[in-house]
């Protein structure tokens, strides 16, 4: 651990960091201990059947995406697989049975992931956006480390919790603001977004949690694991600096009760407002339907989801809400 008390990270003091955790400028902190327990308490939990398998079967996808090509297939929750320009790109890979510190108990699948990992193309790339267990699972990233040895991006800390399980990894790491070429015309940036981390309760915000921008030859490409609206702020932030994007994949999901957890995850109608403040001509929606995290029904975000877009005004072919082994071949063009 580090002088000031930080288990992950030791770094000068920044404009999100007070020497020993990360913080959102001008945002909002995660309600602590007596905000969780009445939240669990309060007994206004949808059940969700045991089991939600994908209409859509296990996919073998293509070694290579190229040209203008630009594919995302569903794995399940925040799991992507994103091919583009030669690269094949892993976010927040998770393939393990239950998102948890344990083997048994935490959340389970309530589906099979969506392309079994001896099928997946050789991974290039794997963004780790944030610590939470939904989004860093260090099993898969062992196995992943030792089939396909990809470089790992991810924020400030989270290194040190990825090296118990991959040591020898090749791992950048990156603050906000920071940009990594990976050569061949791709770079891929650390942006803000609005949300936390931890991974038990003694070490909360001590990694950094971030959204990554992939500059391709084909288009630019948004992702985020988690984040609150907060305003809008960093998705204008975000077109400011890179422009609109080909494709956003955005969390739309795990959203209630709005109490709770408004300032850390967003719900439909705001997911709706970020494609529109970042420009994003296509949307990849992530983060339902494989963990019960929160209180809403399994299906509640795919019918706000409806609501919202038509209130937008926007074609829902634009927004598309993944299942597992779904694929989306994006039309070229951003928003």
């Amino acid at each position: 651990m580090s002088k000031g008390g930080n288990r992950y990270y030791n770094g000068p003091v920044s404009d999100h960091f007070d020497g020993v955790r990360f913080f959102n400028p001008g945002g909002t902190p995660p309600r602590g201990l007596a905000h969780l327990l009445r939240w669990q308490f309060g007994g206004k939990r949808v059940r969700w059947p045991g089991r939600y398998d994908s209409p859509f079967l296990e996919v073998r996808p293509e070694l290579s995406v190229d040209g203008d090509r630009l594919r995302v297939t569903m794995v399940g929750h925040a799991t992507l697989l994103v091919q583009v320009a030669g690269l094949n790109i892993l976010t927040d890979p998770v393939w393990s049975h239950r998102a948890s510190p344990f083997a048994f108990a935490g959340p389970q699948r309530r589906n099979a992931p969506g392309i079994h990992m001896d099928d997946l193309p050789p991974i290039d790339v794997v963004l780790v956006t944030h610590n939470h267990y939904d989004h860093l699972d260090l099993e898969t990233l062992g196995t992943l480390h030792a089939e396909h040895a990809p470089h790992v991006i991810t924020p400030l800390g989270n290194d040190t919790i990825i090296r118990r399980a991959a040591p020898d990894a090749e791992i950048s790491v990156v603050d906000w603001g920071d940009r990594i070429d990976t050569g061949d015309g791709i770079i891929i940036h650390a942006e803000p977004c609005h949300h936390w981390s931890a991974r038990g309760t003694r070490d909360r915000r001590m990694a950094l949690w971030a959204a990554f921008v992939i500059e391709t030859p084909a288009g630019k490409i948004y992702h985020i694991g988690d984040t609150g609206f907060h305003g809008g702020i960093n998705y204008r932030a975000a077109r400011d600096k890179h422009g609109p994007f080909r494709l956003a994949n955005l969390p739309f999901g795990c959203y209630e009760p709005r109490w709770f957890m408004e300032s850390q995850h967003q719900n439909p109608e705001e997911a709706v407002m970020g494609m529109l403040a970042c420009g994003a001509g296509h949307v990849a929606g992530h983060h339902w339907g494989t963990f019960r995290l929160t209180d809403e029904g399994i299906e509640e975000p795919l019918r706000a989801l409806e609501a919202a877009l038509d209130k937008a005004g926007i074609e829902p072919s634009r927004f598309r809400p993944l299942r597992p082994g779904e694929v989306f071949d994006v039309p070229a063009g951003a928003g």
